[in-house]
Parts: C-alpha cells; sequence; structure tokens
C-alpha cells in the first residue's frame, strides 16, 4: 500500500519574488502510513508548523509535491482537520454550536448534525457543558472543544499545531492520555508538531527531528510500542531526541553572523 501522506522534495520560500527570499524548509522527503502518529520536532522557526499548513492545504509548496492518498494537496480539504494551539473556538457560540459549526457548513441535517456533535461532546468528556460559552471554560476545555469540533467532521487525517503547548502540565498529560485512546479507538493518523521532547516520545510511534532554518529533516526516530506505559523509555527517546536537537537550537538562538561582501566576519 501507498503511504497516506507522501511529501517529496517540499520547498517553501516565502517573499520569493522579492530582494530577500526566505527560504522555510528546503527539500522535506516523508512518508507517514495509514493510522501512524507521528511528532514533528524541531527548533523555533525551523518550518514545523508551515509543514504542516502545507499538508493542510493552506499553503501552497514552492517546489516538490505533497501528496495524500495519492492525490496532491492544492488546498484545504475535508480528509484533513487542523486542531491549534489556541482553540479558534467562536465565543459567541455554545460548546454544541462549535461542535456543530462544520458539520452544519456540509450541509448536515441539524437532527443528525446534533446527535453527531453529541457523541464527540462525550468522547472528549464535555457532557452538561453542551451550552456553556468558551467564555465560561478552562483552557484545557475548550481544547477539547476545538478538538470535538474537529473530530465531528470526520477527518482521515488529524493535523495538530502543538495543541497542549498552552496548557498546564497536569491539564496537558490529562489530554494526552485521551488523544492516545481517541486515535486508537477512531483509527486516525496523526502529524503532530511539538517543541516538547517528552509529549513527542510520549505520543508518537515516530519521530521527525528538523533542522535550524531552512528546515530539513535531520532524522527520524522509531519511539517503543509500548511508549505509554513505559515511563523511562519515554525518558530516554526524549534524551535521544535533545541530543539530536542541542545543535540545532543552539543555531537558531544564536545563528553565525552573515559574512561580509570582503569574506571576513
Amino acid at each position: 500500500m501507498e503511504p497516506m501522506i507522501q511529501i517529496r522534495g517540499a520547498r517553501k520560500i516565502f517573499q520569493e519574488d522579492t530582494p530577500s527570499p526566505v527560504v522555510a524548509l528546503d527539500g522535506i522527503d516523508m512518508a507517514i502510513s495509514r493510522n501512524e502518529f507521528v511528532a514533528i520536532v524541531g527548533p523555533s522557526g525551523c518550518g514545523k508548523s508551515t509543514l504542516l499548513y502545507m499538508i493542510g492545504g493552506f499553503l501552497s509548496a514552492s517546489g516538490g509535491e505533497i501528496l495524500v492518498n495519492e492525490k496532491p494537496v492544492s488546498a484545504p480539504g475535508r480528509d484533513r482537520g487542523v486542531v491549534f494551539q489556541h482553540f479558534a473556538l467562536f465565543p459567541w457560540k455554545t460548546v454544541m454550536g462549535n461542535v456543530e459549526y462544520g458539520l452544519a457548513e456540509k450541509g448536515v441535517p441539524r437532527a443528525e448534525r446534533r446527535r453527531i456533535a453529541q457523541k464527540h461532546i462525550d468522547t472528549v468528556k464535555l457532557t452538561g457543558f453542551e451550552d456553556t460559552f468558551p467564555t465560561r471554560l478552562s483552557g484545557g476545555m475548550q481544547q477539547r472543544v476545538a478538538l470535538a469540533r474537529t473530530l465531528a467532521c470526520d477527518p482521515e487525517i488529524l493535523l495538530m499545531d502543538e495543541p497542549f503547548g498552552a496548557l498546564d502540565a497536569q491539564t496537558r498529560r490529562i489530554l494526552q492520555e485521551e488523544l492516545l485512546e481517541i486515535c486508537e479507538r477512531e483509527k486516525k493518523t496523526v502529524v503532530f508538531v511539538t517543541h516538547d521532547m517528552r509529549e513527542a516520545a510520549y505520543l508518537a510511534e515516530r519521530i521527525v527531528v528538523m533542522t535550524a532554518g531552512p528546515g530539513r529533516i535531520k532524522a527520524e526516530i522509531a519511539t517503543h510500542p509500548n511508549r505509554a506505559s513505559e515511563p523511562l523509555e519515554v525518558e530516554r527517546t526524549a534524551e535521544k531526541v535533545w541530543d539530536l536537537l542541542r545543535d540545532e537550537v543552539t543555531k537558531a538562538v544564536h545563528p553565525s553572523p552573515a559574512p561580509s561582501e570582503s569574506g571576513t566576519a
């Protein structure tokens, strides 16, 4: 079987037609299988989120190609759902209204979309909060709503951009556990961007480590199959990721000065 997601020589250049183009990604090759959970880690500015949005169809590639189910990605699609770090909920809609939103846009009849939305509200353990507005919810609860809204549209692929990055450690751990349960039960393919090495080691079956910008793939690490029940293995994997990342983070924080015209510093 062909991989579900194929990325071949993908490049992304911002300000491409200006005197100062910015190469964000350069020559990304990656294949992701159906139902696989892949985490992408790298220093700030390495293009992790850019790659995610290219898979989602929100950004076009400057070179190379990205295919989902063997079809080139040219725009967002219902087969791909995105969960952002900052929730992106409609404050004037209730929990039920937010979760129903994508279904309403698809033209799902009211009774059916209410049934589907309720199922996913129950899945993320927000039963009883259907009529609550987002401003009355904690950050963790708001992220549950965002996840339920995405799941309600039943995408094959979940694209998650640091979805737990703004949450406290305890809430983050609970949502990590629940995400694993949901993905196992609903058989989703997940691409998960994070700065947190332990989060990547805990959640993912494979970790893709990126270089400092322009982003390239430095290494890929397969995690322990019983990652959720092997804390020592998670720590070992996280340390392995950090060993690969340390130099890249240093480059991102302390970039080398550009050479002068004379070739001297």
